[in-house]
């Protein structure tokens, strides 16, 4: 009888044209094991709806919206019976393709609404213009200092809502509309997500590809126009405490925790930053779903510890949720938890935990709908990728290692960080065109710590206002198992062979995403499962070993390398191995350090730096990364100061010396005799002084003689030709001055003779380095030219009485 009038019940429904909740065939049940895919159609194609309406125009997009809305309502008719009777099949997976289609439809329609108000012209005639504007903002995001600009003025990105401009010949332009403040005034760091202000600036046009209307460039403090509101006062007031209480620590805990705990990455380390993300512990750095996971269930374990029911525990679980966010501030994927968490709760207050994957989508397809922006947001994705991995992997997986006899707990750690991994796999791919092997036994090793460094973070971060020493205690505390996340990134990421490359972009992204699948769909096969294994074991056991040691990199006796770094500078000269000296540091730390790790360079007896430019000094943590920096030496031209105190502060933490040298100065060590050459005296009032003062630097090398030049310009090189033995100046191997630039004078290309010229450039920079005529001129000289933007890291090598040349190829730079 109940078997009857279920079926009844559907079949009513069904006539109605409404769908059941699970289909059925001759009374039975069909699918009633099987997910419920209708929300996640819908939440799927709405987000890649509002994607392509971010990077489509709007005729485009208000197309896609018409035509999957007639498709959804002629499909509906027919499913209802209105068109005709659908078969079982189309009962079956009619309502999926409807939901798919409603999803289109309201993801289109969403995002091309936005992109309207984002494109609206009088804000485009003002940017055409390039306009000083008054603008009256509120801001959506605490302010945060761009990195990668070292030597220059600092600068603080700050995401806003404009809420009206006024321009020069005061006409008002009145939103809201999204908006990104570059401001260089120290007065801006201060401010508070939600408060209120007043700024005089230039307009410029966004990136696009998302909703972002205007760039306001400015220079001076802002006016406020308002206080925050108490919660996010009450957050500025408990983050800074807790930045404060992470204070007395080493530099790299302290740097982490904050980010662990709040998502304040304003003191994080570049070179841990680099290790997090080589080892597939980015999500670390940012609050997500674990984060909110690991505060809301003390809060449910303190309730059930003092018995409370299910609606008084669901109560103070929503107060701590909400607290939290605020806390952290609403972060694309703090949000997505938070939503995931809110939909949770309301059924813990229900009695029902089940449909946990209807409720990821019911979020996703609400977050994207109300912030379209979402949809092409890195963090969103993994967000969401990581949860889904969690819901559709890990329980089957964990229930598999536990049959097997491995123990609940290990198989639970075992299967958790697997199914994020995997699930996270091709955004991560796609992302920065690499594959780590070393991604799950980083995070299951991390497993442990984040808990207990993340409640004792947020009890330091309450505490703080209260009793400040007691805030300190709980950071101190916090910070051991932070150290362990820190040991454990950089640890995987001096493995070699830990990331391989991979196609990068779109394309690469779905070819990880189609191999995952179809390796998923191979293991439900007990052939497949053994086929798969081999052919594992054989990539593992054959592929990684010749990546390792038949890689041809570097190259037997080897002279020189110049790497490459981008825009900028970095020369090694091998001393010993495993030591060699290095010369400049490039613009960013990774670059460098890359390099280093290629040609398997764990100890740096001496570390030089011709001038104190950010793209020669900029990646200097990268040199000491890992690795024992004997010495550090530099010119007595101590200018820009950034740059110089990023040096000094650099060798300060390594406990390595540091000392000014002029002409005269020599070094020998191993292999390497150097010598510095120029600048021969101070020079003033040139195009640029501190590139004319570059320490030149003359090295022997095995019997090679190279010549090291700095950013070298007309200035210095004829000084040298004055003042400068030939004999000193003669070299086998020219590091070319300064890029490749047009400032070099012929006559010293012509003293210096050489037959190998190596150029460190930049990829598309904007400086037309190298220069043509210069690379001419060489060429005809007898040089063998090769450079860095086009070679990748270039080598000479001694081969016998002569030099030969080996590039490496330059490797595909990660999305940013």
């Amino acid at each position: 009888m109940e078997r009857a009038r279920s079926g009844a019940a559907a079949s009513g429904e069904r006539g109605r044209g409404i769908p059941a909740s699970s289909f059925t065939v001759d009374g039975e049940s069909a699918g009633r094991d099987a997910p419920d895919l209708r929300l996640a159609g819908l939440a799927v194609a709405a987000w890649l709806a509002a994607l392509a309406g971010l990077h489509l125009s709007l005729g485009v997009t208000v197309w896609v919206a018409a035509v999957a809305a007639t498709l959804a309502l002629l499909a509906g008719l027919h499913l209802g019976g209105v068109l005709g009777r659908p078969g079982v099949a189309a009962r079956r997976y009619g309502w999926i393709a409807v939901a798919v289609l409603l999803g289109v439809l309201c993801g289109a329609a969403a995002t091309g609404a936005r992109v309207v108000v984002r494109d609206a012209a009088p804000v485009r005639a003002l940017i055409a213009d390039r306009a000083q504007v008054t603008a009256e903002l509120v801001l959506r995001d605490d302010p945060r200092p761009v990195r990668g600009a070292p030597g220059r003025q600092p600068m603080l990105l700050v995401r806003v809502d404009l809420i009206r401009l006024t321009g020069p010949d005061g006409a008002r332009v009145t939103g809201p509309v999204r908006a990104l403040v570059l401001a260089t005034d120290p007065a801006w760091r201060p401010l508070l997500p939600g408060q209120r202000v007043t700024s005089r600036g230039r307009l410029s046009a966004p990136r696009g590809g998302d909703l972002t209307a205007v760039v306001l460039s400015t220079t001076g403090p802002p006016t406020p126009r308002g206080a925050a509101s108490w919660p996010q006062r009450a957050a500025g007031v408990l983050r800074t405490g807790l930045q404060r209480a992470c204070e007395p620590l080493p530099d790299a805990p302290g740097g982490l925790l904050p980010g662990l705990v709040v998502g304040d990455t304003s003191r994080l380390l570049p070179e841990v930053e680099e290790d997090f993300r080589a080892t597939g512990m980015t999500h670390l750095n940012a609050v997500s779903g674990s984060n909110v996971a690991i505060v809301v269930g003390a809060v449910l374990l303190l309730a059930r510890w003092a018995r409370a029911g299910p609606r008084t525990a669901a109560v103070l679980c929503v107060l701590a949720l909400v607290g939290f966010v605020i806390l952290v501030r609403p972060s694309p994927s703090v949000v997505r938890a938070a939503a995931m968490g809110a939909i949770g709760l309301a059924a813990l207050a229900a009695g029902r935990s089940r449909s946990a994957l209807p409720a990821l989508a019911t979020a996703v397809t609400g977050l994207i709908l109300y912030d379209p922006d979402l949809a092409g947001d890195p963090g969103f994705a993994l967000s969401v990728c990581a949860t889904g991995g969690l819901l559709l992997l890990a329980p089957g997986w964990r229930d598999a290692l536990r049959r097997r006899g491995v123990p609940a707990g290990l198989a639970e750690a075992l299967a958790v960080p697997a199914a994020a991994q995997l699930a996270c796999g091709p955004v991560i791919a796609g992302l920065s065109a690499t594959v780590s092997l070393v991604a799950v036994p980083a995070n299951l090793l991390a497993v442990p710590a984040v808990a207990p460094a993340t409640v004792l973070g947020v009890l330091a971060a309450v505490l703080s206002p209260l009793w400040p020493g007691g805030a300190e205690f709980l950071a101190w505390l916090a910070s051991w198992p932070a150290r362990w996340l820190v040991a454990v990134a950089a640890y995987g990421a001096d493995l070699p062979a830990g990331n391989l490359p991979w196609a990068g972009g779109v394309a690469g992204a779905l070819l990880l995403a189609a191999v995952s699948v179809a390796l998923l769909l191979g293991f439900r096969r007990r052939r497949a499962r053994r086929l798969i294994a081999v052919v594992a074991v054989a990539v593992v056991l054959g592929a990684v070993p010749i990546r390792l040691l038949a890689s041809g990199w570097p190259p037997r006796g080897w002279v020189v390398v110049a790497c490459a770094v981008g825009q900028g500078d970095a020369v090694v000269l091998p001393v010993a191995p495993g030591r060699a000296v290095v010369v400049d540091a490039g613009p960013e730390p990774s670059g460098v350090d890359a390099c280093l790790r290629r040609l398997g360079v764990r100890e740096v007896p001496l570390l030089v730096v011709s001038h104190f430019h950010v793209d020669h000094v900029g990646g200097v943590a990268g040199v000491f990364r890992g690795r024992r920096v004997g010495a550090v030496v530099g010119p007595s031209w101590s200018e820009p100061p950034y740059g110089a105190a990023q040096v000094r502060e650099a060798a300060r933490r390594a406990g390595a010396p540091l000392a000014s040298v002029r002409a005269g100065w020599r070094w020998r060590a191993g292999a390497v005799d150097l010598a510095a050459v120029g600048p021969p005296y101070p020079l003033r009032g040139s195009r640029s002084d501190p590139n004319n003062n570059s320490l030149v630097l003359a090295a022997t090398v095995g019997g090679v003689r190279i010549l090291l030049t700095g950013d070298a310009e007309t200035e210095e090189q004829r000084a040298m030709l004055e003042t400068t033995p030939a004999a000193a100046i003669r070299a086998d191997v020219l590091k070319v001055a300064h890029h490749g630039s047009a400032y070099q004078a012929p006559e010293f290309l012509a003293a210096v003779r050489p037959a190998v010229a190596l150029v460190c450039v930049g990829v598309d920079n904007d400086y037309g380095h190298p220069n043509a005529g210069l690379l001419d001129r060489l060429t005809r000289g007898g040089a063998r030219v090769l450079r860095t933007d086009v070679d990748g890291d270039v080598a000479a090598v001694r081969a016998g009485d002569g030099l030969v040349v080996v590039r490496r190829g330059r490797e595909s730079e990660p999305s940013r």
